[in-house]
């Protein structure tokens, strides 16, 4: 029998997706499910992105332009410039979502067996998209005892090496919803300036910060200007995570040279998308402020119930729409499989992400779930209380 490749074979699954199949046969013996695993936000899509699809007048769907259409790169720029961040439409690649444009990222700036530092625990794709490209992941932890905030520098530091390539961070984070300050960027900065390392940002959740807290993003600082690439996209800000339209942003020349390379390599990205997507930029402010208002209001209720389980550590987050949960359990895939089999509260049960595969050093988060607050505040509300009644009868 022909066999798998070893990248194949290495290709992690995800833990976001992975209990589905549980999912799917609870759904089926009656249950209802409350989804936690998953950042698809019930937030309605903006309705003039909805409209620009709905009126496109078109006769054939042509392909764009491999970076993406002029028109839609210059508003992507002025998007851009109304947050105090000056690029131009030259320096933005229009990508298949997020992954893409990180995809083309990885392929751009690092050869099979290089390494990228993240602080973990981190988006779970990353490690996908690492496998995908040969690049090998370097995991600096950050602690649930901290809230997630950057680990001491002097950590970066001493793992960097001739193969390091690249320092990889999400801010706002995922799964963390930790936003890093103004210092974390600025220490990060002078430790990628030292090394002549790129400092990769992925930035899709900026709008989203609470508190008063201020997103800064590495596009922000003028000495980064060889360094800074940015990976954006539609997805959270306006809840277009079907539209599949992302970007990268770099003012590195030789970066965008490249990764165009890429881009024209798979001919261009959706057409259709791009339209919503441009017709989004002119999503007005106040939808901002009514989804970040809500967003708060559910993070403080999660927070509120969390907190009346005993055991339990929160890290609290300052942004996105996630938040990582330490459970009294041994291990959280266990339970969170358990949840979707063998428990309900009045037929009711709930979907949650173990955390383990939000980590690259084995042994890590075993004990924690990451919980995406994308539900009514009814909803998540007996969510939690479903997950807490499972952790009264569970035994691991």
């Amino acid at each position: 029998m022909p066999k798998i490749s070893l990248k194949g074979h290495n290709m992690p699954a995800s833990p976001i997706r992975k209990l589905v199949p549980f999912a799917e046969n609870a759904v089926q013996q009656g249950k209802s499910v409350y989804y936690l695993n998953i950042g698809q936000p019930d937030i309605k899509t903006p309705q003039v992105a909805l409209d620009a699809i709905k009126q496109a007048d078109i006769d054939v769907l042509a392909y764009s332009r491999s970076e993406g259409s002029e028109t839609y790169r210059s508003k992507i720029a002025q998007y851009y410039d109304k947050n105090n961040i000056s690029v131009n439409a030259d320096e933005i690649v229009v990508t298949t979502g997020g992954s893409e444009a990180l995809l083309f990222t990885f392929g751009s700036i690092m050869d099979a067996g290089d390494e990228v530092i993240i602080p973990e625990p981190f988006y779970a794709n990353y490690n996908g998209f690492s496998t995908a490209s040969g690049v090998n992941v370097v995991p600096v932890v950050s602690k649930i005892e901290d809230n997630f905030a950057l680990p001491p520098i002097e950590d970066f530091e001493a793992l960097i090496t001739e193969k390091t390539k690249a320092i990889l961070i999400c801010n706002p984070g995922n799964p963390t919803g930790y936003l890093y300050s103004r210092e974390e960027i600025e220490k990060l900065s002078k430790l990628v300036l030292k090394h002549d390392l790129f400092l990769i940002a992925d930035e899709v959740y900026r709008e989203f910060t609470y508190d008063g807290l201020e997103h800064h993003s590495v596009l922000d600082f003028p000495e980064l200007k060889e360094h800074a690439i940015v990976i954006d996209s539609v997805s959270k800000r306006y809840s277009m995570c079907g539209a599949r339209i992302g970007y990268l942003v770099s003012r590195n020349t030789a970066v965008i040279g490249t990764a165009l390379k890429f881009a024209q390599a798979r001919l261009s990205p959706p057409t259709l998308a791009q339209i919503a997507g441009e017709a989004a930029l002119d999503t007005p402010d106040s939808y901002f402020d009514e989804v970040k208002e809500e967003y708060v209001h559910r993070r403080n209720l999660l927070i509120k119930e969390l907190e009346s389980i005993e055991g339990v550590k929160i890290g609290k987050p300052s942004g996105a729409f996630y938040c990582v949960t330490e459970l009294p359990i041994k291990n959280a895939e266990n339970f969170a499989q358990w949840l979707l089999e063998s428990f309900d509260v009045d037929g009711e049960t709930v979907m949650v992400a173990p955390a383990a595969g939000f980590y690259s050093t084995p042994e890590m988060g075993l004990n924690q779930i990451r919980i995406a607050y994308v539900l009514k505040e009814e909803s998540l509300k007996k969510a939690v209380n479903i997950i807490k009644e499972g952790l009264k009868v569970y035994s691991d």
